[in-house]
């Protein structure tokens, strides 16, 4: 039994016509940081289209790096869904295809310094029938309007990752 990881990369998403977070790079001491740069006032979602190589069974973890624009504090609400469609099975129509029930986690950031790496993860286990193989696409919102979120600065998705069994 081994893990498969997926790496979903700010450079790799897609967007509808509205309500999407901006792609944004800033040059470090060192190296370029490039990310999703989520609002804090509304909700904001970008999407990924990945193949499910090697899935075998259980839930989905996705792990959520990311930093404030500038803040030291504060909770930030994330949800992620899963939409997999198995080809020549799945009779859905592709451009009409819904989402999985989210999933949402509330990370708190842990203060001292505004650009510092924060994880949160999210148990994926509304998996939308899932097959090894599958064409899944994985959309990522920041909620900046909800109660629980109360970062009031831009939240950037620096990487995503999926992890899962392959047995």
């Amino acid at each position: 039994m081994a893990n498969v990881r997926l790496d979903l990369d700010p450079e790799q998403a897609v967007f509808l016509a509205s309500a999407f977070p901006q792609y944004d790079r800033f040059n470090g001491t060192n190296y370029p940081v490039s990310g999703l740069r989520y609002d804090a006032a509304g909700t904001e979602t970008a999407y990924w289209k990945v193949d499910s190589f090697g899935y075998g069974s259980g839930n989905i973890t996705c792990d959520l790096l990311w930093q404030a624009e500038n803040a030291t504090s504060g909770v930030v609400r994330w949800e992620v869904a899963i939409a997999a469609i198995t080809a020549d099975t799945d009779s859905q129509d592709v451009t009409t295809k819904s989402f999985a029930t989210v999933q949402t986690v509330d990370d708190t950031h842990l203060g001292t310094t505004g650009k510092r790496v924060m994880l949160a993860t999210v148990t994926i286990s509304n998996l939308d029938s899932i097959a090894a193989s599958d064409l899944v696409w994985v959309k990522i919102s920041r909620l900046g309007g909800h109660a629980n979120d109360t970062m009031a600065n831009d939240a950037w998705l620096l990487q995503a990752r999926l992890t899962y069994s392959d047995t």
